[in-house]
């Protein structure tokens, strides 16, 4: 089930919505490239409509602009070409923010995410001590490819058992596992862990803190004048709380920021 979240009332501020290139200003739509599903960021519900975290912030962030955005389904890996391209204002898929990525296109950022383990509530687990503990990742993530192996042949190296890493098909499924006890503990992006934990009613809490974080970011074409005003808008919904109350609504509020940037990632 999706979470019942709080509208949030956002006004249209004229003076950032006057920031806009005039070819997007006059279209009175921002055309966005996302790729579903990754709960809570940006998923489908029941009916088959394009909702999450992201979808509710870039929302926020057209009524500011005086703009309608309209999602665009594509393969995660075409995004990035096709905002390039031109078909798309900008992307929305959780992208995080690289020095690599800067070098084709400009970000906008407006969330930092890490990894975040979770345990049963009460049964704690330390992720840097888990050496023979089983552990769910959702197939083909960053935790099941690289964070859980690397941990697992830490352990291995120092002459203590692996980790017994188990795999699934969604983040659901890993959270289900990790309450009825056939997994110790789940690893996954900090929201992806965050909206898990929101959802189990108490069964489930943090392990430890987040870490590896970066920022996530809208990619856009380089150089590209949406930049600045989708900042301006961005920051303006930081200020005035609008982006800490839909945050908070999908259980995500550990991971805003207090400034966005273009192009913010680490050096």
């Amino acid at each position: 089930m999706v979470p019942v979240t709080e509208e949030v009332h956002v006004d249209r501020v004229d003076e950032i919505a006057a920031a806009l290139p005039p070819e997007v200003a006059s279209s009175g739509r921002l055309i966005v490239g996302t790729n579903v599903p990754y709960a809570p960021n940006e998923f489908k519900d029941e009916d088959g409509n394009i909702v999450g975290f992201d979808v509710d912030l870039l929302n926020a962030v057209g009524k500011v602009l005086g703009l309608t955005v309209d999602y665009k389904q594509a393969d995660f890996d075409k995004i990035i070409p096709a905002v390039q391209a031109g078909t798309y204002n900008i992307g929305m898929s959780s992208f995080t923010d690289t020095k690599e990525r800067e070098e084709a296109v400009d970000f906008v950022t407006y969330y930092r995410a890490g990894i975040q383990w979770a345990q049963r509530a009460g049964e704690p687990v330390d992720p840097n001590n888990a050496c023979g503990l089983r552990v769910g990742v959702q197939t083909t993530t960053t935790e099941d490819i690289d964070e859980v192996p690397a941990k697992s042949e830490a352990c291995v190296a120092a002459g203590r058992p692996p980790i017994k890493k188990l795999k699934f098909d969604s983040q659901d499924d890993a959270a289900n596992a990790l309450i009825l006890g056939r997994v110790d503990a789940l690893s996954a992006d900090s929201p992806v862990t965050a909206y898990a934990i929101k959802r189990s009613g108490g069964r489930l809490e943090a392990a430890g803190e987040v870490f590896d974080s970066a920022p996530y970011g809208w990619p856009l074409a380089k150089g590209s004048p949406l930049a600045p005003a989708l900042q301006r808008a961005m920051q303006h919904l930081i200020d005035g709380g609008q982006y800490q109350q839909i945050a908070d609504s999908w259980g995500v509020g550990s991971g805003t920021i207090t400034q966005s940037q273009v192009n913010g990632a680490a050096g």
